[in-house]
C-alpha cells in the first residue's frame, strides 16, 4: 500500500512539472502534438517597460488583451472559423482607445485619423485590405469585405469608404476617433518637423509604441488566418501607408506554413517583406516557426535601415505552435489554445 501511494505521489509530481513547463514557455509555445485550435494576438510593440508603467495602467491593458483573446477563443472552441476569430478579436481591440487602431488611432500631421487594415485566409490565400479610411468604424471588417465581396485585394481612401457604405458597414463621424489624444497631437507634430531623423526611441515622435493590433488563429479544420489593423504612424503625411495593409509585410497566412501579423516601423517591414519572409523560410528552408521568426526579427530586420528595423510579430503554424518575437523593450501580447491556458505579456520577460 505504501509503495502504491509513493508511485501516485511521484506521478503527480511529474505531471505538475510538465504543466509548469508548458505554462512557462512564454514567447515560444511549442506543442508536442497538434493543437485542435490556437489563437495569438498583439497590441503593438515598442518602448514598453515595467518601470515606466503604473500598476493601474498595466492592469487595464492586461484586462483588454484578455477580453479580446477570449472572444476569439470562444469562437474557435465552438467550431468557428479562424477568419471569424481573427475579425471579432480585432474588433474588441479596435473599439478600445488603448491601442493605435480604430478608436485609439493616432493623429496625422493635419490632425486627422487614417486607418489601414488587412486580413488573409491561409486556406485559399485570399486576402483583403483597406488603407487611408477616415470614417469606417472597424477597418478589419472592411478588409474582410474587400476580400469576400470585391474582385480586388486592396481599396484605399474615398473608394474604400464608398465600398464600405455599399456593404453596410458601420460608418461614424470622424470625431469618434478624435476623443483620445487630440489635445497634444499638435505639439508632437511641431516636434516631428524638427526631428526628422529622430530614432524610434524618441517617444515624442513615435508615441512610445507601435500600437498596431493583430491576430493569428488556427481553427479545428486546420485553417490558418491572420489580420492586422492600425492607425499608422503618428504625424504621418501625404497619405502615407505602412506595412499593416500590405499582404506579405504586415499580414500573411498560408495553411502549409503559418499565419503572421506584424507590428513595428512599417517602412522597414515593407522593405523586408517580414510576414512572408517567415513563411518562405519555413517552406523553402524547412525552418521551424520559432527559427524563422527569430532569424527575421532578430537578425534580418535590424539590418534594414542601419538598425531602424524595429518591431515584432505574432505567428502560429499549422500545428498550433505560437511565437511572439520582438526586438523592442516590450510588446502587448496574449495566447490561448485548446487547453484553455492563457498567457498575457507586455514586457521583454
Amino acid at each position: 500500500m505504501k509503495k502504491l501511494v509513493l508511485i501516485v505521489a511521484i506521478l503527480i509530481g511529474v505531471i505538475s512539472c510538465k504543466n509548469e513547463s508548458k505554462l512557462g514557455t512564454k514567447n515560444n509555445q511549442n506543442n508536442s502534438k497538434k493543437a485542435n485550435f490556437s489563437i495569438v494576438i498583439h497590441g503593438g510593440a515598442g518602448y514598453i517597460k515595467k518601470e515606466n508603467t503604473s500598476a493601474e495602467k498595466e492592469a487595464t491593458y492586461r484586462a483588454k488583451l484578455e477580453e479580446a483573446i477570449r472572444v476569439g477563443y470562444t469562437i474557435l472552441k465552438n467550431g468557428g472559423s479562424s477568419l471569424d476569430a481573427v475579425e471579432k478579436t480585432l474588433n474588441v481591440l479596435e473599439d478600445s482607445p488603448l491601442f493605435n487602431a480604430g478608436r485609439g488611432a493616432v493623429f496625422t500631421y493635419s490632425g486627422e485619423n487614417e486607418h489601414d487594415a488587412s486580413i488573409m485566409d491561409g486556406k485559399t490565400l485570399n486576402a483583403g485590405a483597406s488603407a487611408g479610411t477616415k470614417v469606417v468604424k472597424n477597418p478589419i471588417n472592411l478588409a474582410r469585405a474587400v476580400m469576400e465581396k470585391s474582385p480586388h485585394v486592396m481599396l484605399s481612401q474615398n473608394g474604400a469608404e464608398e465600398f464600405a457604405k455599399e456593404q453596410g458597414l458601420e460608418i461614424v463621424d470622424p470625431s469618434y476617433f478624435s476623443e483620445k489624444g487630440k489635445s497634444n497631437y499638435s505639439d508632437r507634430t511641431k516636434t516631428s518637423e524638427k526631428n526628422k531623423t529622430a530614432s524610434f526611441y524618441n517617444t515624442e515622435i513615435n508615441d512610445s509604441k507601435f500600437g498596431t493590433v493583430g491576430c493569428a488563429a488556427l481553427d479545428i479544420n486546420g485553417n490558418l488566418a491572420a489580420g492586422t489593423s492600425t492607425g499608422g504612424m503618428t504625424n504621418k503625411r501625404w497619405g502615407r501607408i505602412g506595412d499593416s495593409p500590405i499582404i506579405g509585410a504586415g499580414t500573411y497566412a498560408n495553411n502549409n506554413t503559418c499565419a503572421v501579423s506584424s507590428t513595428g516601423w512599417g517602412e522597414y517591414f515593407i522593405r523586408g517583406m517580414v510576414a512572408y519572409d517567415i513563411s518562405a523560410l519555413m517552406e523553402y528552408k524547412n525552418l521551424t516557426l520559432k527559427e524563422a521568426s527569430k532569424k527575421v526579427i532578430q537578425d534580418k530586420l535590424p539590418k534594414i535601415g542601419d538598425g531602424a528595423g524595429v518591431g515584432g510579430i505574432i505567428a502560429i503554424d499549422k500545428n498550433g505552435n505560437m511565437v511572439m518575437e520582438f526586438n523592442t523593450p516590450g510588446m502587448f501580447r496574449a495566447t490561448m489554445s485548446d487547453s484553455g491556458d492563457i498567457y498575457i505579456g507586455m514586457y521583454n520577460d
